[in-house]
């Protein structure tokens, strides 16, 4: 009986999101199902077994019917520019990378309460909180794609 009610509660809860929030909300579930695949850089898109910043968030916009460039740096260009104190699940967040100062290098998505997901390093994707001192320092811009 609980599951019927849990499943109740979800369709009524699908019932009052507006199209663009339930979208978001597919976004970080769909986001949120590949925790732990592994970063490989130069991850070839249409493959799910690895990725890189960028083909991680390529797929999972497309599994929504979105069209995003392969490379972080081309992602940057699309939707419209928001602040921080703006952002809503499913926004784009770039930063610069180690080494390159100066450019955009690193792409992932706002998840909510101050995390975002994305895929770096040994681990892969994970959650990591928006503030934390390295992503904050390499902050440039977030972008919205779901409007």
């Amino acid at each position: 009986m609980k599951e019927v009610n849990r499943q109740y509660d979800l369709l009524r809860v699908r019932r009052i999101l507006s199209p663009a929030d339930r979208t978001r909300f597919s976004l970080i579930l769909r986001a949120g199902s590949y925790i732990g695949v592994p970063y490989v850089l130069g991850a070839r898109y249409g493959q799910t077994d690895t990725f890189d910043c960028s083909s991680f968030i390529k797929t999972i916009y497309a599994q929504e019917g979105f069209s995003l460039p392969r490379v972080s740096r081309q992602q940057a260009k699309v939707g419209e520019r928001v602040s921080l104190q703006e952002l809503r699940v499913g926004d784009l967040m770039f930063f610069t990378g180690r080494q390159s100062r100066r450019q955009i290098a690193h792409v992932a998505m706002y998840a909510g309460n101050g995390m975002m997901i994305h895929t770096y390093g040994r681990g892969g994707v994970r959650y990591t909180a928006i503030h934390h001192p390295i992503w904050k320092q390499r902050f440039v811009m977030a972008r919205r794609v779901v409007k």
